[in-house]
């Protein structure tokens, strides 16, 4: 059964509309867009110049509310992101929101941030809200962390924590495009540089997105492949098809994850069920930042994303 609404739903046209902008990443679109769906965050790593950054501006483009950027140093201070207690001479101190009051924040080289500022964020990202000088104040919904990471720099950089990592809900990993797509993105930019400033984004309605989140929610899953959600996650842990490799396992925050990007998936697709195709889709950006191999998997060659490609093979849906 389809859904002919929801093709034709603002929230379900926003894959189209950021992927128009960007050359051969029509994958990282529909990430975005299936994190925003679940009420999630995403991670996204690769080389520089690879339009991570114009992604996520172009999703802002056609969302409501007001959003941030964060530009990662070592010299970060949680308060630069959180915001802090401002004095004025007229009503005393008064509190100044830090970026993290945006409904789209965009965290770029993330693994530049220290330690004390990665906590912060995990807060956010964990429990939707902030808390400076004992008091906790509640973000904006929707509230949604895109990050960013450089995987070839490693000199000043703080790896993310597994406790951090464990909070994106989706985890991309992106290369360099081919020729014929390096190509289409040297055309791309000489167009836009010769023509006239496009017209701003139609933006889509607080109350669209939300309506569209309680429709993902009703989006059925067949105990048959809930089942098969949980046996790819149990293929990581003691006694699993590739657990002996594996040194910490997925948790149950990835069942649940990739049972939400499953629901999101088939509802962008004008289905009112998931199928085994939306799983296998997604299992990898979902699961595979939540494992840590062991030390003999990794001197082997071995990859987080390659024990859970492996896990598929061996974990069939029915």
């Amino acid at each position: 059964m389809t859904h002919s609404s929801t093709i034709s739903h603002p929230v379900a046209r926003l894959t189209r509309d950021v992927a128009a902008g960007l050359v051969g990443h029509e994958r990282m679109a529909e990430r975005l867009v299936i994190a925003l769906l679940a009420g999630g965050h995403v991670l996204l790593e690769g080389p520089p110049g690879i339009a991570k950054t114009r992604a996520v501006k172009r999703l802002a483009g056609h969302l409501p509310g007001r959003h941030a950027r964060i530009q990662c140093t070592p010299d970060l201070l949680p308060s630069d992101l959180t915001g802090t207690q401002v004095y004025r001479a007229e009503d005393g101190f008064s509190f100044v929101p830090g970026p993290l009051f945006h409904s789209l924040v965009l965290v770029d080289e993330i693994n530049r941030a220290p330690p004390k500022v990665q906590s912060a964020l995990l807060e956010a990202m964990a429990e939707h809200q902030v808390t400076t000088g004992g008091t906790t104040r509640p973000l904006p919904d929707p509230f949604m962390v895109v990050a960013t990471q450089n995987p070839i720099e490693h000199e000043g950089t703080f790896p993310l924590p597994e406790a951090q990592m464990d909070r994106f809900l989706l985890h991309l990993h992106l290369d360099l495009p081919g020729a014929e797509d390096e190509r289409a993105i040297l055309d791309l930019v000489e167009t836009e540089l010769l023509a006239p400033p496009p017209p701003a984004a139609e933006l889509i309605a607080e109350a669209d997105i939300h309506a569209a989140r309680r429709a993902v929610a009703q989006v059925h899953l067949a105990p048959a492949l809930k089942d098969y959600i949980v046996r790819l996650v149990m293929a990581t842990r003691a006694g699993g098809a590739v657990a002996d490799r594996i040194e910490h396992p997925v948790s149950p925050r990835g069942t649940l994850a990739l049972a939400a990007a499953t629901r999101a998936r088939a509802w962008l697709r004008g289905r009112d069920h998931g199928l085994p195709e939306d799983v296998e889709d997604l299992a990898t950006d979902a699961l595979a930042h939540r494992l840590v191999p062991s030390w003999q998997a990794t001197s082997e060659g071995c990859t987080p994303r390659s024990l859970i490609a492996e896990a598929m093979e061996k974990v069939r849906p029915w």
